[in-house]
C-alpha cells in the first residue's frame, strides 16, 4: 500500500445506485459467486458496509468481528432504504484521517487502518461488478478505488500464503487487458463471465 487516502464515496455511491436498480424479479438470479444469488450478495455487501465502516471509526465488536464465511448472508427487510444509507456512512467514516492510522479490525482479522481502507475499496468494486454482471447492467468503477483494489490484490497474488490469490484461484487475464478486467481476474473471477 503506498500510503495514500482516496475516497470511497464516488465508488459507494456506484454501488448504491447499482443495489437501487435491482429489481424483485432479479434476487434471485446467480452471481458471479457460487452459490450466492443476488439477494444473498446484497446482504454480503450490507454486511461488509457495516463492518468497514465500524473498522474505519475503530468501533470494534461484533460487526467487526464476524468472519464472512461463517454465514450464508441474505438481505433483510428495509434493506433498499438501509443500504445506501451504510454507504454513505461508510464513506463519511474513511474520510477522517485518523481511520487510515493505526490498527483496526474486519471480518475477525486485525490489519493496518490503509491496508481496511484499500480492502473496503476492494470489496466495493469486485462486488459492484458482481452485481453489474448477475443483473445486466453497465458498470464502470470509480478510478481510485479500481487502483486500490488492483494494488490489494496484485500484491496478495505475488503472497505465496495466498495460493495466488486472496479469494481463490487468480483467473489469468492478458496484461494488456483493462485494469478492470485484470481486477476481476485476480480476485478468482472470469471478467467474461455471464449468468
Amino acid at each position: 500500500m503506498t500510503g495514500q487516502t482516496f475516497d470511497l464515496g464516488p465508488q459507494a455511491l456506484i454501488v448504491a445506485r447499482l443495489a437501487q436498480g435491482v429489481t424483485v424479479e432479479q434476487l434471485d438470479g446467480v452471481t458471479p459467486c457460487p452459490g450466492l444469488a443476488v439477494h444473498n450478495m446484497l446482504g454480503h455487501v450490507a454486511g461488509l458496509v457495516i463492518a468497514f465502516r465500524d473498522a474505519a471509526r475503530k468501533d470494534l465488536g461484533p460487526t467487526t468481528a464476524t468472519s464472512p464465511d461463517s454465514f450464508v448472508p441474505d438481505i433483510e427487510p428495509g434493506w433498499r432504504e438501509a443500504l445506501p444509507k451504510a454507504l454513505d456512512e461508510l464513506a463519511e467514516a474513511w474520510r477522517d484521517p485518523a481511520a487510515w492510522t493505526g490498527e483496526t479490525r474486519a471480518g475477525g482479522v486485525s490489519l493496518p487502518g490503509a491496508v481496511a481502507a484499500a480492502v473496503a475499496a476492494d470489496e466495493l468494486v469486485v462486488h459492484g461488478w458482481d452485481l453489474a454482471r448477475a443483473t445486466g447492467r453497465e458498470y464502470e468503477p470509480d478510478a481510485a478505488a479500481l487502483q486500490a483494489s488492483h494494488g490489494l490484490l496484485a500484491a496478495a497474488a505475488e503472497e505465496p500464503s495466498t495460493d495466488g490469490g486472496l479469494f481463490g484461484p487468480v483467473v489469468p487475464v492478458p496484461d494488456d487487458a483493462p485494469l478492470l478486467d485484470r481486477v476481476i481476474g485476480l480476485s478468482g473471477r472470469d471478467p467474461g463471465w455471464k449468468p
